[in-house]
């Protein structure tokens, strides 16, 4: 495939190892650092235009089933969310993204699909996301729980305040690193728009630890 091929062009495999390393990865790194991996991936897209949603969603799940190296994966996130694909983002990439989520099971690969495209998907089905969110905030697997806490990131002022905290509570109770990251992280998101309400909120929950001090890392509150 043209993706692997460009990969390959573009790595440099004596960062290989520390890229790996860094990440905690098992799956091993070709070496390609993002800068060269987003130039060589923009041509690639150019080049191979995808004329079809079903034939795009196969061309994502390909390259992520297939892969052997993470920066495999790394494009088939950035395929799933290319410019030329914008109006395939409907209901029918849920069961993609969910696949996606639940068998990288890690924060490189599971945080741009939560804010990026799921978040993008909550904005706009909201009648058919919300439920569905509420659903894996709820659910045992800790990336969908995370992609649930995290998908309003980037909505600012959109964002729905009781879905946000209808999705975190499921996980305040839980002491993995990445669940109370992740709540932190989205609290303070949501800080920019509305600080007193997280400072309330916080309070209010009795939110301590590692989630509080994320939540209130640019607020002036100790």
């Amino acid at each position: 495939m043209a993706v692997r091929l460009a990969l390959h062009g573009a790595a440099e495999p004596d960062k290989a190892e520390t890229m790996r390393a860094y990440m905690k990865s098992a799956m091993p790194f070709l070496g390609v650092q993002a800068v060269p991996r987003r130039a060589a991936l923009r041509k690639v897209f150019a080049e191979h235009r995808l004329e079809s949603a079903p034939e795009w969603r196969k061309a994502v799940l390909s390259l992520w089933r297939e892969a052997e190296y993470r920066e495999e994966r790394y494009a088939a996130i950035e395929l799933s969310g290319h410019h030329f694909y914008r109006r395939f983002q409907t209901l029918y990439t849920v069961p993609m993204y969910e696949e996606m989520i639940v068998t990288g099971a890690w924060w490189d690969l599971v945080d741009e699909l939560a804010t990026h495209r799921m978040g993008g998907l909550l904005t706009a089905y909201p009648d058919s996301m919300r439920p569905l969110m509420l659903e894996w905030a709820h659910g045992e697997d800790l990336w969908k729980r995370r992609t649930a806490i995290l998908c309003q990131n980037r909505l600012k002022e959109r964002t729905d305040t009781a879905l946000l905290y209808a999705c975190i509570e499921p996980s305040l109770s839980d002491n993995d690193f990445f669940a109370r990251k992740a709540i932190g992280w989205a609290l303070r998101e949501y800080a920019k728009t509305n600080p007193d309400e997280v400072i309330r909120y916080v309070k209010a929950k009795g939110i301590s630890g590692l989630s509080r001090r994320e939540a209130l890392k640019n607020l002036p509150v100790t």
